[in-house]
């Protein structure tokens, strides 16, 4: 059975040589990670170091991991090695607002307090009702986008997420084009005056959707990007991120389709994604929707696990 040592004074001097050495051996890793990013698109290094917060943070979809508007949606978040979560405002169907619970107090100071208790985020707020409602016709819109935005500053949530979904596309559908583009500014202005961001979905190429913001001409109204669309249809992602630039760009979405996980998809050079974000001087959260494991798509853990894992490796 070992003993333990009595203190003495060399091996105080041992230790205090340790400490030495690593402290230098840090110092000389984060000098070296300065000169590498010389010469390229710096990082906010006071940004990064002094205040220790990453350049790229990673979150998970409460609606994707099958905890839609649940509290136990932050647990698996944690679980999953996630920075944050999106979270939903819930089902839409046919009724004049969102299904909800987020409208009750004690159920946001719930969530709130738990997301403290984890040390989680909440990135943005998403209403996914809209991937198969119409936009450009619900006639209650403005009432769904307020009580959003009213949850957004309840919460401290600086984000919402809104596709234009189905039926909602663009290019399928080019003739709602100017009932979303008054809407959105009707939209761009609610958000204005509550100090949020609403970052939207389209079917449109990048140069595309450059152009539907300048019909917008909102500054709260931004690009939700989501690289599946392009890659969908055999675009550039790179040059797509290019084109939009980092102050159209709020918030990615940065998985594929489901078929492989994110280190296995051939379609997908996320070191090259990195680099081209860098040189953007683009910083945000990665949130992380699909690209589940064809064999085995109900393995939330497995797939989410894998896929934040992975995407910490290359971004953080």
């Amino acid at each position: 059975m070992n003993t333990p040592q009595q203190d003495n004074p060399s091996s105080d001097f041992s230790r205090r040589r340790f400490l030495g050495a690593a402290a230098t051996l840090t110092a000389g890793l984060l000098f070296s990670r300065q000169l590498s990013w010389a010469g390229s698109a710096q990082p906010d290094l006071l940004d990064v170091f002094a205040k220790g917060k990453p350049r790229y943070k990673i979150a998970v979809v409460d609606l994707m991991i099958l905890k839609r508007q649940k509290l136990s949606a932050f647990q698996l978040a944690k679980d999953l090695g996630a920075d944050g979560l999106e979270v939903d405002m819930g089902g839409l169907g046919q009724r004049e607002t969102f299904d909800s619970q987020l409208a009750n107090p004690d159920t946001r100071k719930q969530f709130l307090d738990k997301a403290k208790e984890l040390n989680l985020e909440i990135c943005s707020l998403a209403m996914t009702g809209f991937y198969a409602q119409s936009f450009a016709t619900r006639a209650t819109y403005q009432r769904m986008v307020q009580d959003c935005i009213d949850t957004m500053k309840a919460m401290n949530v600086k984000v919402a997420f809104l596709p234009l979904g189905i039926q909602g596309d663009l290019k399928k559908n080019p003739g709602l084009r100017p009932a979303i583009v008054e809407r959105l500014k009707v939209a761009g202005k609610m958000a204005e005056e509550a100090g949020v961001v609403i970052g939207i979905e389209t079917a449109l190429d990048a140069a595309g959707e450059v152009q539907l913001l300048q019909d917008i001409g909102s500054p709260a109204i931004k690009i939700y990007f989501n690289f599946a669309n392009p890659l969908s249809e055999g675009r550039d992602l790179y040059r797509e991120l290019k084109i939009l630039g980092k102050d159209r760009i709020c918030m990615i979405h940065c998985t594929n389709k489901d078929g492989v996980w994110l280190q296995n998809d051939k379609q997908v050079d996320m070191k090259k994604v990195k680099k081209t974000l860098d040189k953007m001087k683009w910083k945000g959260w990665l949130v992380i929707e699909r690209s589940r494991d064809q064999t085995d798509p109900t393995n939330v853990r497995k797939n989410f696990t894998a896929n934040t894992a992975y995407m910490k490796s290359v971004f953080q």
